[in-house]
């Protein structure tokens, strides 16, 4: 069986929501492939996770807190890979259905991403790497269907999508490639809950082809295949990892 493998040596990459599910396993990715590897996370330091985040420079932020967003992203002095990742959904546990947490959520998984972008520009303008830097934004299946019980956040996500063509129109005269990645139904701590509630779970599994869940793993070989010399003609696009489920 034949195995992809990357090398990141000497990269400089900063992943949002670093330290859980999809985000950490893009994070242990580049980690393992030789790049100096940066994740955000919401507690007060590293050890206060559970998760493995040897050899990973932690930086806390709430991506709520516009002013560390952007203090953040014009911190580095060079970048070569930003994977805008952190989100949530239902905002302390409310109903995004409320006009104050759809906004909430809004901000949280699109214009704290939108912050944190612009704010990496010059970093990113100064990398070296070769194929060019690469923004790779972890969009969603809420995006592209209707989820009722989350507007805020595929609407959030909807919107990620649009700014990566943005993005990748702005800046493709730079050396900077934007991208994003829509992973279906994943198993990580945000889709557990699924797995004791049948009337939750098999619906989804019908609807999956393959008939399983994604792992985080799964996702995150594509997020940093999107980042090799070896894509340096993609950019402007949303790649589906999903097992099938947008064809049913």
């Amino acid at each position: 069986m034949s195995r992809a493998t990357f090398d990141f040596t000497g990269a400089d990459v900063l992943v949002t929501g670093g330290t859980s599910g999809i985000g950490h396993a893009i994070a242990i990715g580049f980690r393992d492939a030789g790049a100096a590897t940066h994740v955000t996370g919401t507690r007060g330091a590293a050890d206060d996770y559970d998760t493995d985040l040897a050899g990973l420079a932690y930086h806390q932020l709430q991506m709520t807190d516009a002013e560390a967003v952007e203090a953040l992203g014009r911190s580095f002095a060079s970048l070569d890979v930003l994977v805008n990742n952190a989100g949530m959904n239902f905002p302390g546990g409310r109903d995004e259905w409320i006009p104050d947490v759809f906004e909430e959520a809004l901000t949280i998984n699109l214009t704290s991403h939108l912050r944190l972008t612009l704010a990496c520009e010059d970093a990113l303008r100064r990398s070296a790497a070769p194929g060019g830097a690469s923004v790779v934004n972890l969009a969603s299946m809420s995006a592209m269907r209707a989820v009722p019980i989350v507007p805020g956040y595929g609407s959030a996500k909807a919107g990620l999508v649009q700014l990566t063509r943005n993005l990748a129109e702005r800046w493709a005269g730079h050396g900077i490639r934007v991208n994003a990645v829509a992973p279906g139904v994943i198993d990580t701590p945000m889709t557990a809950p699924m797995q004791g509630i049948p009337e939750l779970l098999d619906p989804q599994l019908a609807h999956i082809p393959m008939g399983r869940f994604g792992t985080a793993e799964e996702v995150a070989a594509v997020a940093l295949f999107l980042c090799t010399e070896q894509a340096s003609y993609v950019t402007g696009h949303p790649v589906v990892v999903d097992g099938g489920y947008a064809i049913r």
